[in-house]
């Protein structure tokens, strides 16, 4: 059976690529990463969501001080809240973390090469998001280009393919495609502060909020909480 490397934040995007990758015909790993992240709930949510979806989850956990140039892994420094109409325009925001992509499809494409497996899957999207550079798709095909250089499985002419379904899906379609793939929505976090219940301030909660109303949907996850 194909096997496929997927990075599982536990987040809505993250959790729709987990279950495309299983309709597709992959044996799916999942891969998640603490890096000192303010909102590690997520990672709760990646093991619940791994679980449901009968996937292996690797748990990593990283200590990169430099990491803390971020909002996102200095819970000292104020998180952005913006108006959702604003959020992917202007300067790139403070919850930008330096490398995060680069570094997780590292990881990912080093386990995908120790295991045989065929791609990695990653849930970014480039149509609505925070206008973090790593999440573009020149981006994702140029790391799928050095996979290819520099791995055991790419010198032998096997590829790992980088592949990223939600790409060009705004959050709409994301939550239709999580639908029809029966995605435990409802086991799912995105939120940027962590804790309890959603902020619904941070960008994360806005475009998941904006994704949901514009499907006609009420999110699932809320209501859990």
């Amino acid at each position: 059976m194909k096997q496929a490397v997927v990075l599982l934040s536990g987040g809505l995007d993250s959790a729709t690529a987990l279950y495309w990758a299983r309709s597709r015909g992959f044996r799916a790993i999942a891969l998640s990463v603490r890096y000192g992240q303010r909102h590690a709930r997520e990672l709760v949510a990646a093991r619940e969501v791994a679980r449901t979806a009968g996937a292996q989850l690797i748990p990593l956990r990283l200590s990169i001080p430099w990491l803390k140039a971020s909002s996102l892994v200095d819970s000292g420094k104020p998180l952005p809240e913006v108006p959702a109409k604003s959020i992917g325009r202007g300067a790139i925001p403070s919850t930008y973390v330096p490398g995060r992509n680069t570094i997780f499809l590292a990881l990912a494409v080093s386990l995908a090469d120790t295991i045989g497996a065929e791609a990695v899957v990653v849930g970014a999207n480039s149509q609505d998001y925070s206008g973090y550079p790593d999440c573009r798709p020149e981006f994702n095909r140029a790391f799928e280009r050095a996979a290819r250089m520099g791995t055991r499985r790419g010198a032998e002419g096997r590829k790992i393919s980088v592949l990223a379904p939600l790409q060009r899906l705004d959050k709409a379609a994301i939550v239709r495609l999580a639908l029809r793939l029966r995605v435990p929505l409802e086991l799912t976090w995105s939120c940027y502060r962590g804790g309890k219940r959603p902020c619904g301030l941070c960008d994360s909660c806005q475009l998941r909020a904006r994704g949901f109303a514009a499907a006609g949907l009420p999110d699932p996850a809320i209501k859990r909480r």
